[in-house]
């Protein structure tokens, strides 16, 4: 008799827990009918997911016909990458992990019919990269989002691509970190193929340049600048301590959903597995589903918080360190503007300059646009002010790292020549990932003459000296850098040794 009730007791528990989950599956689809997680793995986003989801309701601008372009500025991150080594030895960590919580739940509950909570993946689960000993390189779909950006930029601006290969007419720049000269490589594959003569499908052979990463202040800034590096080593554990109530609150969550002794530490881990699966394998039904969709917000806002803090608006020195690129974009146009002046013959003068690096790039130099602002935000940022926080779900908010920066990600910024446009001749237009993006400097309008967008945007950072701003003691304002001496040969010699002393160091971090 004992037997049978238990059978029972055993039956009933079993169809309680299997409609429990039927019925947070079914809230899931009812509160979330279009919802895709990989739309929502911040900067671990591939491009191609998130580069034509609308973002708002702005209309761009109608560029008339007279305007023709006369140059572009590309600043792009690398493709979608493999986890880094630091990454990959914490998701076989993982493995080891949750190999233990289940043997530790099965012991504890041989007869709990609770077990059919637990996801059948996690059984046995091993990571995709066990046994890899390297990681961070350009994956295939990496190659694919370079090469497609550069056949799309091409057949968009046939007129500036139309001349003969040249190196000092079509500059590209990469880093030396090999995903991104990957991803230089793939990109110029895509802008000049069929334009060459090597092979049946007539590649043109291209140069792509690199710096030293010691030495690299326009694509690698923040290597050498020693005020971001130790503004940062001191900010880290504070944008820890934010993520951490909300990372015990999903953990509590999972713990009560799974019956398994879940920490801080695994659902940090599940998350990032989470992104890997979703973004490079396209695997959604693991890692991801254990997450509900508001949860899946809330994650994503961490590292949207984190990026913010550490690579944006959070502090003026995340951005001001970026200068020498913004100096280098302003430079480019002016002389291409001379170029037109003087009717210099084609082929003789750039048109383009094409860089490819990283998240740690692209979002700094997005910051010195001032793009995802509103005008209040804008004045704030020029005066070197903090922004408030990106609010959390489920408040919308613009700074959203899916976005900003995903992989591929890309600010392009085209200078057009409009001989019967008012009383200026120049424009520039700034794209978002291709799409038309809205400076507040420039009235929130995508298209700027070239003085408003140097005296409004570029002018008000240039009072800041890169070697003076990263040299100088952090107990000083930002705003009162400008006025320090700029620091002697000497003393640029040994930042310069030091930063190569760490240059391997720095090697190890898990740059974006």
């Amino acid at each position: 008799m004992p037997n049978r009730m238990q059978s029972e007791k055993k039956l009933v528990n079993m169809a309680m827990a299997a409609l429990l989950l039927f019925f947070t599956l079914f809230i899931r689809s009812i509160a979330f009918p279009d919802f895709d997680v990989r739309q929502h793995l911040a900067t671990v986003t591939r491009y191609d997911v998130v580069k034509d989801v609308p973002g708002n309701s702005f209309i761009p601008s109608n560029i008339p016909d007279q305007c023709t372009p006369i140059h572009l500025n590309l600043v792009a991150r690398h493709g979608t990458r493999a986890p880094t080594k630091k990454r990959i030895k914490e998701l076989n960590k993982l493995a080891s992990s949750l190999e233990v919580l289940l043997r530790e739940r099965r012991s504890a509950s041989e007869h709990d019919t609770s077990l059919q909570n637990i996801p059948a993946w996690m059984d046995g689960w091993k990571s995709p990269w066990e046994g890899k000993v390297k990681g961070g390189e350009l994956v295939s779909q990496g190659e694919k989002e370079l090469y497609n950006l550069g056949i799309r930029i091409r057949e968009r601006f046939p007129d500036l691509f139309a001349d003969e290969y040249h190196p000092d007419v079509y500059a590209i720049k990469a880093t030396q970190v090999p995903r991104a000269s990957a991803s230089a490589v793939a990109f110029g594959m895509g802008l000049f193929s069929g334009r060459g003569t090597l092979g049946e499908e007539r590649n043109q052979a291209f140069a792509v340049a690199t710096e030293s990463r010691a030495s690299d202040m326009l694509l690698r800034f923040f290597d050498s600048c020693q005020t971001y590096n130790d503004f940062r080593k001191s900010k880290e554990p504070d944008v820890e301590k934010l993520k951490e109530p909300v990372l015990d609150e999903i953990t509590a969550a999972l713990v009560k959903r799974y019956r398994l002794n879940f920490t801080r530490q695994h659902t940090a881990s599940l998350w990032f597995l989470c992104k890997q699966e979703a973004s490079l394998l396209n695997i959604t039904n693991q890692a991801c589903d254990l997450f509900s969709p508001s949860e899946v917000t809330t994650l994503e806002w961490t590292d949207d918080l984190e990026g913010f803090l550490l690579k944006g608006y959070g502090k003026s020195i995340n951005y001001e360190m970026g200068v020498p690129l913004l100096k280098d974009v302003l430079q480019s146009m002016e002389q291409a503007i001379k170029a037109k002046e003087e009717k210099q013959a084609p082929g003789t003068y750039e048109k383009a300059r094409l860089r490819l690096a990283h998240a740690e790039t692209l979002v700094p130099f997005s910051c010195l646009l001032g793009l995802f602002l509103n005008g209040s935000e804008f004045e704030l940022i020029q005066r070197e002010q903090p922004l408030p926080l990106p609010p959390m779900p489920p408040q919308k908010r613009s700074w959203r790292g899916s976005f900003i920066s995903p992989f591929a990600g890309n600010n392009m910024l085209v200078l057009y020549s409009c001989p019967a446009k008012n009383s200026s001749n120049y424009f520039v237009q700034v794209l978002h990932n291709e799409h038309p993006t809205p400076m507040p400097g420039c009235g929130n309008s995508d298209l700027c003459s070239f003085e408003d967008f140097k005296e409004k945007i570029v002018v008000p950072h240039l009072k800041h000296d890169y070697h003076t701003v990263c040299n100088a003691n952090l107990e000083v304002p930002v705003e009162q850098l400008e006025t320090k001496q700029k620091p002697s040969k000497l003393s640029q010699l040994f930042s310069w040794l030091f930063s190569r002393k760490n240059e391997k160091k720095g090697a190890e971090k898990d740059e974006l």
